[in-house]
């Protein structure tokens, strides 16, 4: 008897801290590399143009899930002004992930889908998720491989890629479409297409509610970040590798 107590203790112990593990929270840390002190790409997280959910007016895309700490309605501003070719770009270090990646997503402020030509830019390279693991280099762009739109509101779709299928990304080295395996060692939010790349010609995103492995973070570091304090200069986040996807 007091050895299927025991069993059933740790059995509980386990289950507890797969909980634990798998809701634990990540930051998203928004900066900029420019070398060449162009002074044409921005990141940053700003109160007021994220997905709202929390206030009167709430958009359908990002209801009722939503990282529910962003009292603020904080929205991640990432953006590049001129050409593509210019060697600059904004980006967002996601910090705090481990293990295996089966999800990643965001909210793109886009009415209607991904390719529509309104709204936030969605090329095939940028917005892009960069991802490296203990067993290769991966890029998942806005349209490349395409994401799933698992729901649209008013001004917002949400973009979700792997989850209930495999999650699937380009492999650097080969630039075969591939399922991303190995550990995390780094990812990060990269966007260096400009306003010369369709189907937008907009040069600008705002995200919401980024997704990685069904943990959601919708707000910057601290309170602070309008004020610019939690800029990363110089840190190219893995930013100069531009165009696999394109």
């Amino acid at each position: 008897m007091k050895l299927r107590t025991l069993v059933a203790s740790l059995a509980i112990v386990v289950f507890t801290a797969g909980i634990v593990y798998a809701a634990e929270r990540f930051s998203v840390r928004a900066g900029e590399f420019d070398p060449g002190n162009t002074f044409l790409v921005q990141a940053q997280w700003l109160d007021g143009i994220g997905c709202p959910s929390l206030s009167a007016y709430k958009d359908p895309a990002c209801n009722p899930n939503n990282d529910s700490s962003d009292n603020r309605n904080q929205g991640l501003l990432l953006a590049k002004t001129g050409p593509t070719t210019t060697n600059a770009s904004a980006f967002a270090d996601i910090r705090g992930v481990t293990g295996p990646i089966t999800e990643l997503g965001y909210d793109l402020r886009k009415p209607v889908n991904a390719v529509a030509a309104n709204g936030s830019h969605c090329g095939a390279g940028a917005p892009r998720f960069n991802v490296e693991t203990t067993h290769a280099f991966y890029f998942i762009g806005c349209n490349s491989p395409p994401a799933v739109q698992t729901q649209a509101g008013l001004g917002w779709i949400r973009l979700r890629w792997g989850g209930s299928t495999p999650l699937l990304g380009f492999n650097a080295a080969s630039g075969a479409l591939e399922a991303v395996t190995g550990d995390v060692k780094r990812i990060s939010i990269v966007f260096d297409e400009g306003q010369d790349t369709g189907p937008d010609f907009f040069g600008l995103a705002v995200l919401d509610n980024i997704d990685v492995n069904a943990t959601l973070v919708g707000r910057g570091e601290n309170t602070e970040n309008n004020k610019g304090k939690n800029k990363d200069k110089g840190d190219d986040g893995d930013n100069n590798d531009q165009g696999e996807n394109d």
